[in-house]
C-alpha cells in the first residue's frame, strides 16, 4: 500500500486550484512535512525560503546590508546614474506568518522592484517570533521606515520625499501598520503608495468565517491552511488579548486615523483564507476616502509571489502587476 503524503492538496480545493499550481505542489511541495504539524518544530529549523519555487535575482547595480538596532536591511541600488533629487525608495516586509522568512525571502521579487521600477528598493530583516513576538516585528519595521527616511538620502542617494512600502502576507500586515504610524509622526513621513500582498489585516478572524467567508470557504487550502495561520498567531500574539490591537490588526484602526493612509493597492488570491479580510481592509479605506485598487488573482493559493520561477505564470503575473503599479506611482514607467 502506497504511504501517504504528508502534505496533499486536499480534495475539495483540487479542482478550483490552477492546473500549474497542482502540478507544481504535487511535484515539490506534497512531499513536505508541514511546519505546524512538526512537533519537532524549533526555530533552528527555519530556511531562508519557506516557500519554494522563485525566479532568480536579477543583477542591479549593487547590493548592501546594514546594521539597524535589533536587525539588518539589505539595500538594492539600480544601475545607472541616479535622478538629480535621488532615487525614489521602495521598504518591502517578507511574509513568513511574522514567524519564518529573513533576509534572503523574496530578494528575487525586491530585485524586480529595483529594476522595474528604477528605485532604491530594500528588504527588512525584522525579527521573528516566538523568539521575539509582537510588538519586535513591528519596531523593527518602523525603525527601518525612520532610518531610510532619516538618513537614507545621505548614505543611500534616495529622495526621502519619494518613499513607497509595501509587503506580502505578515509583512502586508506590517506595512498596512506602518502606512498610519506613518501618518502619526511630527512631522509625518510622506508615503507615496502602500502595496499590500495577501495582508493579514485581522487578527480575530476565525474558522467559523464569520465575518471573513474565505476563512471557511477555503479552509484546507494550500500552505496557508487555517491550522498553519492560527500556528502563525500562536507563536506571534501569545497573548491573545492583544489581537484587536489596531498595530497587529489594521481593521480596527480608527477611521480618522486610517483617512491618513496613502494611495493603497491590495493584491488578494481567490483560494487565500485571508481573502475576505484583505477586501474588506480596502473598503474601509474606499469609505473615508483613501485611494484604493485591488486586484484576484483567480484559481491562486496564498504563496504565489514566491512561486514565480517558470512554476506559474499567475505569480509573473502578479509581480508584474506590482512592478507597473510602483512604477506609475514613482513616474518611472
Amino acid at each position: 500500500m502506497a504511504q501517504s503524503l504528508p502534505n496533499p492538496i486536499a480534495p475539495e480545493i483540487l479542482p478550483r486550484l490552477d492546473p500549474e499550481y497542482i502540478a507544481f505542489h504535487n511535484k515539490y511541495v506534497a512531499h513536505i512535512v508541514p511546519y505546524h504539524t512538526d512537533p519537532n518544530w524549533n526555530p533552528s529549523m527555519r530556511s531562508s525560503n519557506p516557500v519554494p519555487g522563485s525566479s532568480e535575482v536579477l543583477k542591479v547595480g549593487k547590493v548592501e546590508d546594514y546594521d539597524l538596532t535589533h536587525c539588518k536591511v539589505r539595500v538594492f541600488t539600480p544601475e545607472g546614474t541616479p535622478p538629480a533629487d535621488g532615487w525614489p525608495v521602495y521598504i518591502w516586509y517578507h511574509g513568513g506568518g511574522w514567524t519564518l522568512g529573513g533576509i534572503d525571502t523574496q530578494n528575487h521579487f525586491v530585485s524586480r522592484q529595483c529594476k522595474g521600477a528604477k528605485c532604491v528598493a530594500i528588504t527588512v530583516d525584522y525579527r521573528l517570533a516566538p523568539e521575539h513576538p509582537y510588538p519586535a516585528a513591528v519596531e523593527d519595521a518602523f525603525e527601518a521606515l525612520q532610518w531610510v527616511y532619516g538618513k537614507g538620502s545621505s548614505i543611500l542617494g534616495i529622495n526621502p520625499q519619494r518613499i513607497a512600502i509595501g509587503g506580502e502576507s505578515a509583512g502586508g500586515n506590517l506595512s498596512a501598520i506602518l502606512s498610519v504610524k506613518a501618518a502619526q509622526l511630527n512631522p509625518p513621513i510622506p508615503l507615496l503608495l502602500a502595496q499590500l500582498i495577501a495582508p493579514v489585516t485581522d487578527n480575530t478572524a476565525d474558522p467559523s468565517g464569520n465575518p471573513y467567508p474565505s476563512w471557511k470557504e477555503v479552509a484546507n487550502t494550500p500552505f496557508l491552511n487555517i491550522g498553519r495561520m492560527l500556528w502563525f498567531r500562536d507563536k506571534y500574539l501569545p497573548k491573545g488579548e492583544d489581537c484587536t490591537k489596531w498595530d497587529i490588526s489594521p481593521i480596527f484602526v480608527p477611521d480618522e486615523l486610517l483617512a491618513k493612509s496613502p494611495k493603497t493597492w491590495i493584491a488578494v488570491m481567490e483560494l487565500d483564507i485571508l481573502r475576505d479580510e484583505g477586501l474588506a481592509y480596502a473598503e474601509r479605506l474606499k469609505k473615508i476616502g483613501v485611494e484604493v485598487s485591488t486586484k484576484m488573482y483567480m484559481k491562486a493559493p496564498h504563496p504565489i509571489l514566491a512561486m514565480d520561477g517558470g512554476a506559474l505564470s499567475v505569480g509573473r503575473e502578479l509581480i508584474s502587476d506590482a512592478v507597473t503599479n510602483l512604477a506609475e506611482a514613482f513616474g518611472t514607467l
